[in-house]
């Protein structure tokens, strides 16, 4: 459920949070650039060669890789295979990137051939495969659109070499992207990919669609096309239900969703399991509404919302939010200048400290975990002598960025919030991927969280209960339900590695309320259900008791899936199967779909007033459904780290607090932009919602006055990593 996390500072190692390193980065700790001006020109820092190439040069030289560069006498044997590692890499991510290419240039083709005939494609819509450039196409005409006005004169795309035409197109579809204001990241979206493809088979002389086109004939064609391609989809409903995310939080809204999800044909009531929404008030209100019409149905609260309320209180309590000013003071310190931002870089091997997440918490953990990564590197810039010779050094906010990390006390400050923070922040990210149903493990992994939290603070009661007061407090009524409860007596993970859950009075009483909701009035199946399918998995009687069925659900990894385990050993409970495949095939957050929805808010308000209704709504099902599919296909990246933001906007507390004053202040733009780059993101022009930190709504929560268990002079550094 958990990414992979290094607990050492090797090369290359990655954490909760962390974006994998640059290969680049790994190249540039063994040299430099010596001459500004020439940026390809790299001097080994182990053996003094100076040599042009750039860094890959660089790593065949200490890598000894024969052919361009000649070997560094002075690289170890690890520095060589570390070397050829990296470039091994390099040219695999190279392979799968060229067979991604080739794989969308085969659908594009498909698509043509599909619509008309070869022979029709070739001898009317001059389609052809690409064109092999020789070297006497330099000597032909240059790519410009602009001969073609007025002439009805085609250009013939095999006149210019491969470099200058790439570099012609280029020019002119960033020329539309500045001036149409489209963000950087549409242009490596697959569809756009597409495009360009279908239209480089086109040729010359493609007539744009026009606006009509777009809003309407062209608009209905995509609905159509996007409803063939969710019938799949449609068709597990009936078997697993579904769960409708609404972002609801108007009485007349409610309602229309209320009409449009539940009561419609598009979905259907008995195909609907659950609605999911956050915890603004208004929605509290929707849930009331929702079980006087649709009893069966489930309201559920958005598990990522209800787990960052929980964080965002703990790091409220005095002694966690003492860590977090000071950190937040020394980041914003760094960061508002040239000098100490150039000095920071270059002791960090141009990693940034800054790490925005797509909460606001989520950016103090990640940039909290990201100092501790650091520490050491951070220490050295603050002895070194370019440090004691900086004109910041002797000022206020100097001296004391200077004392913070050099202090003993504050890292073990730093130390002791990560250890308190990360179980829930496990959690977190377990309920905000994609590529795994988390219902069946809510409630069981926030108890194994309380848990390791009692034991991060040594068992001690005085300082762990304020923590788990908050948790249980955010739980209440929002993640302790009857649907949280049910499954989780319902994932064999829990059950069978606690022969005692099915003899909690508190599980039970709700789990037999759950079946009362969810089978209302049909008194029989509740004795068929309860009565005799439910003692026989509670007993691990028949299926349920084989050896498979038992070593198959121990281990709760990667390829664990509770309701596919049912499918495999529920049969001699055939009811009981049905409903505890489709609660456990459900998730628990709304955080993937409150992207899209801001998404199309940011893009779409200012035209609702000249957007008809119907047609609004079709944008809203292609582009909705077009980046639900899109994750899908990418879910089984699972390196791919969610709590990350695209764009520094989100942290700009921790960059900036506009009272510094001190002189050489840093623009706030450019050192964002300076982060976006480091996070190989350039989406400077429209912030989308995965950029703009999600809001969270909740009723003013205020604890108990807590004593200072944690003294300054009790904190000691163990130099242990966080997350494991």
């Amino acid at each position: 459920m958990t990414s992979k996390n290094s607990t050492s500072p090797s090369v290359g190692s990655t954490s909760i949070g962390a974006h994998k390193r640059n290969s680049d980065d790994i190249g540039w700790e063994y040299g430099f650039c010596p001459d500004k001006n020439k940026m390809d020109t790299v001097k080994c820092n182990l053996c003094g060669k100076v040599f042009t190439g750039g860094v890959t040069r660089l790593k065949q030289h200490i890598g000894h890789v024969m052919g361009n560069v000649s070997r560094c006498p002075n690289s170890t044997k690890d520095d060589q295979l570390k070397m050829r590692n990296f470039l091994n890499e390099g040219k695999i991510k190279k392979k799968a990137k060229h067979a991604h290419d080739e794989a969308l240039r085969a659908e594009a083709a498909q698509v043509l051939n599909d619509s008309v005939e070869m022979d029709e494609v070739e001898d009317s819509l001059g389609l052809k495969a690409p064109n092999i450039i020789g070297p006497m196409d330099g000597y032909a005409n240059k790519i410009n659109p602009e001969i073609m006005k007025g002439k009805g004169k085609k250009v013939d795309l095999n006149d210019v070499v491969r470099k200058e035409r790439i570099l012609a197109c280029h020019n002119f579809i960033s020329r539309w992207a500045y001036k149409t204001a489209i963000p950087f990241h549409a242009l490596e979206d697959d569809s756009f990919k597409m495009m360009l493809e279908v239209v480089g088979q086109f040729g010359t002389g493609l007539p744009p669609p026009t606006r009509y086109s777009l809003s309407d004939p062209l608009l209905k064609h995509e609905v159509e096309r996007t409803k063939k391609l969710l019938k799949k989809n449609e068709e597990e409903w009936k078997e697993i239900g579904c769960s409708i995310m609404t972002d609801a939080w108007s009485d007349r809204k409610r309602r229309s969703i209320m009409n449009l999800c539940v009561n419609s044909k598009m979905v259907g009531p008995d195909h609907v399991v659950q609605v999911v929404t956050d915890n603004a008030t208004d929605n509290m209100g929707a849930a009331k509404l929702l079980q006087e019409k649709r009893p069966t149905i489930f309201w559920t609260s958005c598990a990522t919302h209800t787990i960052n309320l929980m964080l965002e209180g703990i790091g409220g309590l005095p002694r966690f939010k003492k860590v977090l000013d000071q950190a937040k003071k020394l980041t914003i310190f760094i960061y508002a200048h040239h000098k100490t931002l150039a000095m920071m870089r270059n002791h960090t091997k141009k990693r940034e400290i800054i790490r925005p997440g797509v909460t606001r918490f989520a950016s103090a953990f990640l940039t909290l975990q990201s100092l501790s990564e650091k520490k050491e590197q951070l220490k050295n810039m603050f002895s070194s002598n370019e440090w004691e010779e900086c004109k910041f050094s002797s000022t206020p906010k100097g001296r004391a960025s200077y004392r913070m990390v050099t202090s003993l006390q504050f890292w073990a400050g730093v130390t002791q919030c990560l250890k308190v923070f990360s179980p829930l922040v496990k959690v977190l990210r377990m309920v905000d991927v994609d590529w795994k149903p988390s219902m069946g493990f809510v409630y069981g992994e926030l108890k194994v969280a309380k848990e390791e939290i009692m034991k991060a603070l040594g068992g001690n009661e005085k300082a762990y209960k304020p923590i788990i007061d908050i948790i249980n407090n955010k739980m209440k009524g929002r993640l302790d339900s009857k649907l949280h409860l049910t499954t989780y007596l319902l994932n064999p993970y829990y059950h069978y590695n606690d022969s005692q859950l099915q003899y909690d009075p508190d599980v039970m009483d709700v789990v037999l309320e759950f079946f009362d909701t969810l089978l209302f009035g049909d008194f029989e199946m509740q004795r068929q259900v309860v009565m005799i399918d439910l003692p026989k998995y509670k007993e691990k009687v028949d299926r349920f008791g084989a050896d498979l069925a038992i070593k198959g659900c121990m281990v709760n990894n990667a390829d664990f899936d509770p309701a596919r385990w049912w499918g495999l050993f529920g049969g001699s409970t055939p009811h009981l199967k049905k409903i505890a495949m489709r609660i456990l095939s459900l998730t628990s957050s709304s955080s993937g779909c409150e992207r899209n929805w801001s998404t199309f808010e940011a893009v779409h308000t200012k035209k609702r007033n000249r957007l008809e209704t119907n047609r609004l709504n079709n944008l809203v099902y292609v582009q909705f459904s077009a980046n639900l599919m899109e994750k899908n296909k990418k879910r089984k990246d699972r390196t791919l780290e969610v709590l990350l933001a695209n764009d520094s906007h989100s942290a700009q507390e921790w960059i900036i607090d506009g009272d510094d004053g001190d002189g050489d202040e840093v623009d706030l733009e450019s050192v964002m932009e300076a982060i976006d780059e480091a996070l190989k993101t350039n989406d400077t022009q429209v912030p989308h919602k995965s950029s703009t930190t999600r809001e969270l709504y909740d009723e003013d929560f205020e604890s108990e006055n807590e004593e200072q268990v944690f003294e300054e002079d009790e904190y000691e550094s163990d130099g242990v990593k966080i997350v494991e």
